[in-house]
């Protein structure tokens, strides 16, 4: 589903412009703006003649047109990062592991190879604990991952939206059953992978090994390939991504407000205080939590992003136990897009089950991100005021 530039304009509106963002590159253009839409706007830019005829004519270079570097025979760019990957899978569906984020689980296997991950609040109890739901493309490579945990509503309708295999062990069954039951959400792996003996309890010893995936879709008969529940676009880019070889600086982009981004403290996350470090030198977020850098205990490689956005979501705890659901379906909702250690403010739109979740900038065009991996982080709105960047 494609959305009206200028309907997204309008009703995006009061969204971006109540939006808590921390600094502006211009004090003369936030106070100018102030208190105007993108439509009074773009509306005072068309004055009549005898206005114009009082301003000297601005000289406009013309742009160099985009060329886009060359893709190495054999290979596509991926609907998950932009990058070249093998040809050979471009119509492969990617799977969606749930990943436990207790201390005790700990070490990942294989995180830093997914290709997206998405942090979310797994129960409101426990310090608000997270879980994270990592994808990955090219599943076939995959040496080890995990720990395997239990599923939420939330990311049986997140994996829906990549068309993605969702892998996990069960899950509270009076919420996850009825969205399981739906005709897009049955192709699922549950309790079905590898057992390793690590010294833990049973509940931490379930992992992604070679041949797991392999086994799991030739027994259950479900399609390696795209379906009919794949939601549009999706195939081609989940992401508007940047043309191949060039280079997003949300400071060159134009827009009103642009944030430092060194430093993410999603300090909604109590329990494992989930962070996010910019390292110069790559130029991507590398994830902290529980006070340490993440490294993956298969290569010892750090969990990093070139892409993070964040999500302000509404949620609703549907028990006593902490069980919760997001409203990650939901309208012109704000939130953040971090890359090159800058920031700049969006929203998100994601209409339907079977629709992607889009992302609009200010100027309410849909957002356009940088080619490599995304981090995604839906943060509770009742806490959203904590969320630091700087």
């Amino acid at each position: 589903m494609k959305l009206n530039k200028r309907f997204m304009s309008i009703v995006l509106t009061s969204v971006m412009l109540t939006a808590a963002v921390g600094c502006s590159k211009s004090t003369e253009t936030e106070d100018a703006s102030e208190g105007l839409s993108w439509e009074t706007i773009e509306d005072t830019t068309s004055s009549d003649a005898s206005s114009e005829e009082s301003v000297e004519e601005e000289v406009v270079a013309e742009e160099e047109p985009v060329v886009a570097a060359e893709v190495p025979a054999g290979m596509y760019l991926s609907e998950l990062t932009g990058e070249p990957i093998d040809e050979a899978l471009k119509d492969q569906r990617p799977i969606a592991v749930m990943v436990d984020n207790e201390s005790i689980a700990l070490p990942h296997y294989g995180t830093s190879e997914a290709d997206v991950v998405y942090e979310m609040m797994n129960s409101t109890q426990n310090g608000r604990i997270t879980r994270l739901m990592c994808l990955v493309k090219d599943w076939a490579s995959i040496k080890q991952m995990g720990s395997i945990r239990s599923t939420r509503p939330t990311n049986i309708i997140l994996a829906a939206e990549w068309n993605a295999v969702l892998c996990h062990d069960g899950g509270p069954a009076v919420h996850i059953n009825p969205y399981l039951a739906k005709e897009w959400g049955t192709n699922h792996f549950s309790g079905t992978f590898s057992r390793v003996d690590n010294g833990k309890s049973r509940e931490y010893t379930e992992y992604i090994l070679p041949g797991d995936l392999e086994n799991n879709f030739s027994s259950s008969g479900f399609s390696t390939t795209y379906n009919e529940f794949t939601p549009e676009g999706v195939k081609e880019n989940h992401f508007n991504f940047t043309t191949w070889g060039n280079e997003v600086n949300l400071e060159n982009k134009g827009y009103a407000k642009c944030l430092d981004a060194t430093t993410i403290d999603i300090a909604s996350f109590t329990h494992n205080t989930s962070k996010l470090v910019y390292n110069e030198s790559t130029k991507e977020y590398e994830y902290y939590e529980y006070g340490k850098q993440h490294l993956d205990a298969e290569d010892s490689a750090p969990l990093s992003f070139k892409n993070v956005i964040l999500q302000k979501c509404t949620f609703n705890q549907l028990d006593d136990h902490g069980y919760l659901i997001y409203n990650c379906i939901d309208i012109n909702q704000p939130g953040y897009y971090c890359t090159n250690g800058k920031a700049t403010d969006i929203v998100w739109t994601k209409v339907g089950e079977l629709n992607k979740t889009q992302y609009f900038d200010s100027q309410a065009n849909e957002l356009e991100i940088n080619n490599g991996k995304t981090y995604i982080a839906l943060v509770p709105a009742d806490t959203w005021d904590t969320l630091v960047i700087e």
